[in-house]
């Protein structure tokens, strides 16, 4: 046994009972999280216009400030990348996340010195759950492997930016260097082919026992390796034990990486966002992930069906319920303000609070009122495999048609490749249709009704999604297909 495999266990015994004992405390560290934040921001450019220093309790925050997505902050943070100091937080942010935002192009999240660590800390304390829960620290002493951005970063008026991923790179502790992959010289490759390709050169041959990374791009890179070996990924890195993945829903991709790997390996699911680190899968028995109420973040959360109305329901940890679908909101200490993050969460759980990612707020297909959402249809597709398993699934995503020909009703276009078909389209077809309808009452109603017809399947031929997302410039790194939208712009990109 390693010094860090053998240290790992005293010390993940003591972060899983701190985790434990904020859990019973959640609404006292929420309470503390809201107030200490506006505290310090009090004399900011936006405490001043907001009133914070009037602010002395939840229901005053809510009448006080309004929810803010990326376009009403945009004016603060592009005085904040200017240079300004004391915009949304004290002093100057220590970076700037950049994102590739679907609706408002580059989006520059700031990251504080204050809000940095919880970052790492979150990553840090999922590992050390499973450490705890599976006893298995073995994999400390093995080659660790995170697929992320480059961690070279930008610099304009001083402040460093660059992809989270990369960011992140920079604060890895001292302790995992000398285990980490890939080199920083390999990292720093910009463009995602090259790069995989000296990942794959550099890696093939060393004792893996971690891997981490979004799951398409995992897969990328399993497909690599065995392209070069010949050999199952499990037969390739025998100590590989640990799949650490996060930035998407990983049930769609299951079953073709646990087909690349060929023996069972654990999977650690993380909910890391440039917004702050949210939530992990603090033990491998339970649905859903912990909700982290003591990392610098008060949550809100607004029930999806009010989000578009003029006066959206915002509710505070203590008054959320089981099975609501909720937009997620955020005040952070670095600087956002009941900012909506443009994610949906259902809680499973609220003693611990544990929460599972349903889809994107502005995700949805709603052209004729059946406002399907990314939960539904991954579901969907979860069921149409299970009821197929000889199919597989390399990414899919679907948008209404509505421009159909002279007679024929409209209907919900899935673009699917697949790297084995079912042996029955058409059955495969109905699974993925029947469980829709079952989903989602609104939709059976316009099936019955005529007004649609049953859903249309499009097989898409191999790498469709890779050369979309790399005509977008979006190839690797922390970039995803989105599952779902209401308009053709993407699905006809796609074909």
């Amino acid at each position: 046994m390693g010094i860090l495999s053998f240290f790992a266990k005293p010390f993940a015994k003591l972060i899983v009972k701190k985790h434990r004992k904020a859990q019973q405390e959640a609404f006292e560290r929420q309470e503390y999280w809201l107030k200490s934040n506006l505290k310090i921001a009090e004399k900011t450019t936006f405490g001043r216009i907001f009133s914070f220093d009037k602010i002395r309790n939840y229901l005053e925050f809510k009448a006080l400030v309004p929810i803010s997505e990326y376009e009403d902050l945009k004016p603060y943070i592009e005085e904040a990348v200017r240079g300004t100091a004391n915009v949304l937080w004290p002093g100057k942010p220590a970076y700037f996340a950049k994102t590739s935002g679907t609706t408002s192009g580059a989006k520059y999240i700031p990251i504080s010195s204050d809000s940095m660590p919880f970052h790492i800390q979150g990553a840090r304390d999922a590992l050390l759950h499973y450490v705890f829960y599976s006893r298995n620290s073995a994999f400390l002493d093995q080659k660790l492997i995170f697929l992320s951005g480059s961690p070279e970063l930008e610099s304009p008026n001083g402040i460093p930016t660059g992809r989270l991923s990369g960011i992140v790179n920079h604060h890895v502790p001292s302790y995992l260097r000398s285990n980490q992959l890939p080199s920083y010289a390999t990292n720093c490759i910009d463009d995602w082919e090259e790069k995989l390709a000296a990942i794959v050169q550099e890696t093939h041959e060393e004792r893996m026992g971690l891997i981490s990374g979004i799951p398409p791009w995992v897969q990328m890179y399993f497909d690599r390796l065995e392209a070069l070996s010949g050999k199952k990924i499990g037969e390739l890195f025998p100590d590989f034990q640990v799949f650490v993945t996060g930035g998407v829903n990983f049930e769609p991709y299951r079953q073709k990486l646990m087909e690349s790997i060929a023996r069972p390996v654990d999977v650690v699911e993380t909910y890391p966002a440039s917004e702050g680190f949210i939530a992990f899968q603090d033990s491998s028995g339970e649905e859903g992930l912990l909700l982290l109420v003591d990392a610098g973040i008060f949550y809100e959360f607004v029930p999806s069906e009010t989000y578009f109305t003029l006066e959206p329901k915002r509710l505070c940890l203590e008054e959320v319920q089981i099975g609501v679908n909720y937009a997620l909101l955020m005040t952070t200490n670095a600087g956002l303000w009941a900012y909506s993050i443009g994610d949906t969460v259902r809680f499973v759980s609220l003693n611990p609070y544990r929460i599972v990612v349903t889809g994107r707020i502005k995700h949805f297909i709603s052209a004729f009122g059946e406002h399907v959402i990314g939960e539904e249809v991954e579901r969907a597709m979860r069921t149409a495999l299970e009821a197929c398993p000889e199919a597989q699934v390399v990414e899919f995503t679907l948008a209404p048609q509505v421009n159909t020909a002279r007679g024929v009703l409209p209907y919900h276009e899935w673009l699917v490749e697949f790297d084995k078909q079912p042996d029955d389209l058409d059955a495969f077809k109905r699974v993925l249709d029947d469980s829709m309808q079952v989903q989602n009452m609104y939709y059976k109603d316009l099936i019955d009704g005529k007004i649609l017809q049953p859903l249309v399947v499009r097989t898409l031929k191999k790498n469709a999604f890779i050369e979309y997302m790399k005509s977008q410039g979006k190839l690797g790194g922390q970039n995803k297909v989105p599952r779902l939208s209401n308009d053709r712009s993407i699905a006809d990109k796609i074909i």
